[in-house]
């Protein structure tokens, strides 16, 4: 690569970081303000989210085009089989992921996330900045730096934006030739994202484990028992979206409908307590508050339910959620502490949900400490060997 092309690709990774950064401030900022609102209102608001379910479907109808397509478009311009994702695409997508949150959809924001920063980047690839650019797999590359940007300006995670954004499109495959663009887009948009004031999760576990044998036989069963979990929810996720097609292939008659369903069981069982992103279950986890032992069943249920006959959001923060409950449930069975299981099952089951090894033990170093590493590791190791290539993403390929 000449030097004119290297300090292209530097200014276009930093200017993308900068933009998405301000990007997911808005979205993030937003997003748990309508969530104060829905707690605060819930019983009116859940009334209203098949109506809502109606707008979202409207919007994606009139001016949505290839954008129904979500992160399937995404996966699409990585793997290089489609030139185009249109830049509507960021406000519908947002748009429809405000609303599903404020009327009481159980989803997350992720997906969301990944779409703004790299259907931007992918955008502006395209544009006069390719003359800047270098011209071999240009498009790919700046698709994965958007991504990092648009993981990291949101969940403030920048070393595990940069290597979910690397491994995610091909199991088995590391896309280095994007590592610097990457992550110079992933500290810009960290850095903009602390700078602006968007709340980070972070919850730090002092471990005073020693790593014995006994140790790791523990850690390989809940290695187990959560990459099964996370395999049971990417599988049930397909699933879910399959029958609720069959069953009612109209998209205004399935998400109004749906929205009917959802409304009335998040109202009835337990007042909104599997609304929304499940912040409140990860919080409960890790602070030794009551959990349920079906809770994370039923942020499970919920959750495809949402997202099955239409509404929008991600499915990471969900899965956060599923794990953290799970952990905090099988703690005293397995006679270690309830925090540490909970943090161990909060990157274990996304890891597996997501098929990705990497990121998800980076996430649990960078939210919660770095001495519980090993642990994450051996964990995840057994998770990911388990998980039998089952995906959220469904166009996630495999590397022969």
């Amino acid at each position: 690569m000449d030097k004119r092309k290297w300090i292209g690709l530097v200014i276009f990774s930093l200017v993308v970081g900068g933009l998405v950064g301000i990007l997911e401030v808005i979205f993030g900022k937003v997003l748990l303000m309508l969530t104060d609102w829905r707690v605060s209102y819930f019983g009116y608001l859940i009334l209203f989210l098949p109506l809502a379910g109606l707008f979202i479907e409207w919007l994606y109808t009139r001016f949505g085009g290839k954008s129904r397509q979500g992160m399937g478009l995404i996966f699409d311009a990585g793997h290089g089989e489609t030139k185009e994702v249109p830049l509507r695409l960021i406000p519908i997508v947002i748009v429809s992921t405000w609303l599903t949150h404020l009327f009481g959809g159980s989803a997350g924001r992720e997906g969301v996330a990944v779409q703004i920063g790299g259907a931007l980047s992918h955008w502006m690839s395209q544009r006069k900045w390719h003359v800047f650019l270098p011209k071999d797999n240009m498009p790919q590359i700046a698709l994965i730096t958007g991504m990092a940007a648009g993981f990291s300006g949101l969940f403030q995670t920048p070393m595990a934006a940069v290597l979910f954004a690397l491994e995610v499109l091909v199991v088995g495959k590391l896309e280095i030739r994007a590592l610097l663009s990457a992550s110079i887009a992933s500290f810009t948009a960290y850095f903009i994202s602390a700078y602006l004031g968007l709340e980070k999760f972070s919850f730090f576990i002092e471990s005073r484990l020693d790593f014995t044998p006994l140790l790791v036989v523990k850690l390989v069963v809940l290695g187990l028992l959560f990459g099964l979990v996370g395999r049971f929810f990417s599988a049930s996720l397909a699933k879910g979206k399959s029958i609720a097609k069959r069953l009612i292939p109209n998209n205004y008659q399935r998400i109004f409908i749906g929205g009917i369903l959802i409304a009335i069981l998040i109202f009835v069982i337990h007042h909104g307590r599997y609304a929304g992103l499940g912040s409140n279950l990860i919080s409960a986890s890790l602070a030794g508050e009551p959990i349920y032992s079906y809770d994370f069943l039923l942020k499970i249920l919920f959750t495809i339910l949402t997202l099955s006959v239409g509404f929008q959001g991600g499915e990471v923060t969900p899965l956060f959620a599923i794990g953290s409950a799970l952990g905090a449930v099988v703690a005293p069975l397995i006679g270690l502490p309830v925090a540490v299981v909970a943090a161990i099952g909060y990157m274990t089951v996304f890891g597996s949900a997501t098929n990705t090894f990497l990121a998800p033990i980076l996430i649990g170093g960078e939210v919660f400490g770095y001495e519980l590493m090993p642990v994450f590791f051996v964990t995840m190791c057994v998770a990911y060997s388990c998980n039998g290539n089952q995906s959220i993403y469904g166009k996630q390929k495999i590397l022969n």
